[in-house]
C-alpha cells in the first residue's frame, strides 16, 4: 500500500500541482491533480497525506 506525503505548490483553476516530501529534490518533479479529488479547504504551501487512493490534510 503506497502511503506518501505531498506539498501543494501551486493551483491551477481546477487542477493543484503536487511535489513529493519523501523523495529526493533533484528526482521530483510535479505531480497535476484535479482539485475534485482534493479536500476543498486545500491552499498553497497545505501539506497532503495520500494514501488508500485519498488525499487528506496533514498541515
Amino acid at each position: 500500500m503506497l502511503s506518501c506525503t505531498y506539498k501543494v505548490v501551486a493551483i491551477d483553476g481546477d487542477y493543484a500541482h503536487l511535489r513529493r516530501n519523501d523523495i529526493e529534490p533533484e528526482d521530483n518533479e510535479t505531480k497535476l491533480v484535479a482539485r475534485a479529488l482534493l479536500p476543498p479547504e486545500i491552499m498553497e504551501g497545505s501539506i497532503l497525506k495520500y494514501e488508500m487512493l485519498q488525499y487528506e490534510i496533514i498541515g
